[in-house]
């Protein structure tokens, strides 16, 4: 089973001083607040356009198995905000552990996007210990913002 790409985006700068087409951008995301994450498919049609457009807001990386697996154990949730269990993720994806789970959204087999019985957006909290830089720069530069590949599990397990 070949490995894809699943981008995890993560909201890291607040509304004001957004342009509108950055909020329609941010909205089409499902990032609705600061330390707010989603997950995406990086083969997803446009997906790229959005993520330079809103570049400025968000931090973005390939988000690796394990990572994934301890997101949605820890800060996963079902409609009416109940707490992800492995019952509830048997009965709904016939899948035995977290880890299946995030193995099969990493391959592609469950599109997280589309799906229904889990809420397609994550409640982080602020990073333990801070960012290390300026949010306002981008990541190559000694900030926060923009793609940082494998760097986005520090950073998300960091938010847990």
């Amino acid at each position: 089973m070949s490995e894809k790409k699943v981008y995890l985006i993560i909201r890291i700068k607040g509304e004001p001083d957004a342009p509108p087409y950055v909020r329609k951008t941010l909205e089409n995301l499902r990032l609705h607040k600061r330390f707010h994450a989603t997950i995406y498919p990086a083969d997803l049609p446009g997906i790229e356009g959005m993520l330079r457009r809103a570049q400025a807001w968000i931090t973005w990386g390939e988000v690796n198995k394990e990572t994934l697996a301890k997101l949605l154990e820890v800060r996963g949730r079902a409609p009416g905000n109940k707490r992800l269990t492995k019952e509830y993720i048997k009965e709904k994806f016939g899948v035995e552990s977290f880890e299946e789970l995030a193995e099969k959204i990493i391959s592609g087999e469950i599109k997280f996007h589309k799906q229904d019985a889990i809420k397609p957006v994550f409640r982080l909290h602020p990073p333990r210990g801070g960012f290390r830089r300026s949010i306002k720069r981008p990541y190559g530069s000694y900030g926060e913002a923009g793609y940082r590949g494998e760097k986005i599990n520090e950073l998300v397990l960091k938010m847990l």
